[in-house]
């Protein structure tokens, strides 16, 4: 889960309608370190600071820093809370232990995904759910509704939480010698799991989740003391080949890690089986939940469902291109594309017919005019070695 990098670039205007630019509380430091920025959700949000290349490679051998603070941050608490948020999300968040995190989905009543996001469970009846920015106040306004019938309140935090993300083989060595940065359990936080901190006085919640395919923390931080935070990360990590990464190295991360996107793999028309998250949805579980009835009956016959395509060459296929089968009938569309820098080779999802979504069949890309082979594969293309 992470917020869409399908924004397109801001254009000024002094129309007072228009809603304000949002900045992050890292904002100069971006700037300070060379940033090109991009209008994103209505935030001024680095994309680069080199290139996304070498920004990428670095995440993959050693570290990558990320801002992030433009994520939704949503505090739901009160003593029927984890009652609430059952009946809330598709996934079972009752059962999540304290200090634990579990991705979720947020549906439609008509079964559609609104929003794919994280929820942490930080106390008996205390949950922060962290959505996409562009989703922020629809996944707000959900919750609130949604948990009216219950005893417990919903409390909109994100204007009040930074978040920074560490991300790289080397991020724990990195994170671990950053000064003041104090986190029980650090070495032994599994993946999915977090823990309460300071750093220089300031509360933290470091989480050992991420979004790249890669070992990595993220930190949760009051806004006036994430400038400091970056710093010390940054200056601490810089003799270990960690580098600021921006959002378009982000994307072909978790491109290569086959983790969807919202607004391109994941949207309020597309049912979560077709995405390949059926299991995210637990129809085990006790009681109704919004969206029960409808992915219970599921999508019409013959809907299109998600795969990866691998391609030879260096020709990529990019979101809305058509995808054709031998005949040069489109049985399909690009969702997410790119010439992957990790492979060496054109990576792809991509929502196809039924009949051709087997691995190894031979479908070809429509790239500009020009047909590009490409064979059904299986996701995620890359997969981190272990330790």
């Amino acid at each position: 889960m992470t917020d869409s990098t399908d924004s397109t670039e801001g254009v000024s205007s002094t129309d007072s309608t228009e809603p304000a630019e949002r900045f992050s509380p890292l904002h100069q430091q971006h700037v300070d370190a060379g940033a090109s920025f991009t209008d994103f959700a209505g935030w001024q949000m680095p994309v680069r600071y080199s290139s996304d290349l070498a920004e990428h490679h670095a995440v993959r051998t050693a570290a990558g820093l990320f801002d992030l603070s433009h994520m939704g941050e949503i505090v739901v608490i009160g003593p029927e809370s984890a009652d609430a948020l059952d009946y809330a999300f598709a996934g079972k968040i009752s059962a999540v232990a304290i200090g634990q995190a579990k991705y979720s989905l947020l549906l439609g009543r008509e079964g559609g995904i609104i929003d794919d996001l994280v929820v942490y469970r930080t106390g008996a009846d205390r949950f922060i759910v962290v959505a996409n920015a562009s989703n922020r106040e629809s996944v707000a306004t959900e919750l609130v509704e949604r948990t009216a019938p219950f005893e417990c309140e919903v409390f909109d935090e994100s204007d009040d939480i930074a978040l920074i993300a560490i991300q790289g083989p080397k991020s724990f060595e990195i994170l671990s010698q950053v000064p003041g940065v104090a986190a029980a359990g650090l070495a032994d936080l599994k993946y999915y799991w977090s823990t309460s901190g300071q750093f220089e006085g300031h509360e933290i919640l470091v989480a050992r989740t991420g979004y790249t395919g890669e070992d990595g923390f993220e930190i949760y931080i009051a806004p006036d003391a994430a400038p400091a935070l970056w710093r010390a990360i940054a200056e601490t990590g810089a003799g270990s080949g960690l580098v600021p990464a921006g959002l378009a190295s982000r994307d072909t991360l978790r491109l290569e890690a086959g983790m969807p996107l919202y607004g391109h793999e994941l949207g309020l028309t597309t049912f979560p089986v077709q995405a390949g998250l059926g299991r995210v949805v637990n129809l085990k579980k006790e009681g109704d939940f919004v969206g029960r009835s409808a992915v219970e009956t599921g999508p019409v016959d013959g809907a299109r469902v998600l795969v990866g395509l691998r391609a030879d060459g260096k020709r990529a296929g990019r979101a809305d291109y058509p995808v054709r089968d031998a005949h040069g009938v489109q049985v399909g569309v690009v969702t997410s594309g790119a010439l992957s820098p990790t492979l060496g080779y054109p990576v792809a999802m991509a929502y196809v017919d039924p009949a051709v979504q087997e691995l190894g069949t031979e479908l070809f890309l429509d790239v500009r005019g020009t047909s590009v082979q490409a064979s059904v594969t299986a996701l995620p293309f890359y997969t981190r070695k272990a330790n």
